[in-house]
């Protein structure tokens, strides 16, 4: 996104569904739930969607099932998949078609049930053809791979690791919408089941159902509706890989390019901003994407997150609302860091609310530390 399109659109409705499990629901029931759900925030009607984006984990044509589901004929469709980052890269996508008039009311929309369906990550994406025969446990071998590279390069240790499991089940344990809200401690995490070396089960991101969606409008629209809205100021995306093994450092990802051209979109800086949402898979990510994005030096993900440093009371809100390893993760989570920084921003966040927040962060990850998609929101006061 270019600072042509700072503050041009505006979010103006948020919803979920089906968080946690969604018993007898397939995923566009979810998905629908959550569209519903965030037009009815917004004061909308299904009716008054013209821009629809959409990706799911098991369909090859998800915009077009989700339209048909929906009942509506957008005049504009995106369905661009590129894994969890892709609703956050529907921001800047979304942002164009209506600056250019070729929608009026963008809806941005998921769901899941892969809980409840399957209990596992459930993807249509073929197995990489250069590592399938060395039988990894997709995806945490890949980010086993790149914990491991920290922990070698810079003296990352498993306890540091643990701190951010930690610290995102403190800030679920005041969220009533978080799936794990029970006591979490660093000898918890470090006891665990080891599921990949160095990470074990605690250090993964939950298997749940869910969906959400995402109403956007043009900004000189956005005042217009019951809640204050969070406008987008700047979003950028990057990619460096598709196979993990095509990777060419473990220890640094794409998030470093989307990070910058965000945060020079918006005219903003990582110390402006006040809550961080980010995409958590892994606990290896939260540390990866704090180095990349700027909020603390390449190597120093570790000593940053420690001690409660980013849990609540700590010097960065991040992950307020659980994230994905603690909060909800129904196959793709990039959606939910967009609505809790949307939320954090309009003043409804359902855990902790923090004061005055003008400035949030959203990134999305996708594939195997592949995608990276950076997103800057603010409140009316940013423009």
């Amino acid at each position: 996104m270019t600072t042509e399109l700072r503050g041009k659109s505006a979010i103006v409705g948020t919803g979920h569904a089906g968080l946690g499990e969604a018993h007898g629901l397939t995923a566009y029931d979810v998905m629908a739930q959550s569209a519903l759900a965030a037009l009815g925030d917004a004061g909308l009607k299904l009716s008054d969607v013209d821009g629809l984006f959409c990706t799911m984990m098991e369909d090859s044509m998800p915009a077009l099932m989700a339209a048909e589901y929906l009942g509506i004929q957008p005049r504009f469709i995106d369905g661009t998949m590129s894994g969890g980052s892709s609703f956050v890269n529907y921001l800047t996508s979304a942002t164009m078609a209506l600056d250019a008039g070729l929608c009026d009311v963008a809806l941005i929309v998921y769901g899941s049930n892969q809980r409840t369906a399957s209990g596992r990550l459930v993807t249509a994406s073929r197995p990489p053809a250069y590592e399938a025969p060395y039988n990894p446990r997709y995806p945490i071998s890949a980010y086993a791979m790149a914990a491991a590279r920290h922990m070698h390069e810079y003296g990352t240790t498993r306890e540091q690791l643990a701190d951010v499991a930690v610290a995102a089940r403190a800030w679920a344990q005041r969220n009533p919408e978080a799936f794990e809200r029970g006591p979490l401690t660093r000898e918890d995490v470090l006891g665990s089941r080891m599921v990949g070396d160095p990470l074990t089960v605690r250090d993964c991101c939950l298997v749940t159902d869910g969906g959400g969606a995402i109403v956007m409008v043009r900004a000189d629209r956005a005042r217009d509706f019951p809640k204050a809205p969070a406008y987008v100021l700047g979003s950028a995306a990057a990619s460096s890989h598709r196979q993990i093994s095509q990777m060419k450092d473990f220890t640094v990802t794409a998030a470093r390019d989307s990070g910058a051209r965000a945060f020079a979109a918006a005219g903003v800086t990582p110390a402006d901003i006040q809550a961080v949402e980010l995409y958590d898979a892994f606990t290896i990510n939260t540390i990866l994407f704090l180095e990349d994005l700027g909020f603390c030096a390449k190597g120093e993900g570790g000593a940053f997150v420690e001690g409660g440093r980013i849990a609540p009371g700590g010097v960065l809100p991040v992950n307020t609302n659980g994230g994905g390893l603690s909060c909800v993760h129904p196959g793709m989570y990039g959606i939910f860091t967009v609505i809790e920084a949307a939320r954090q921003i309009r003043g409804d966040a359902p855990g902790i609310q923090l004061k005055d927040i003008d400035l949030a962060l959203a990134h999305g990850n996708g594939g195997v530390l592949s995608s990276q998609v950076t997103a800057i929101l603010g409140s009316r006061n940013t423009l």
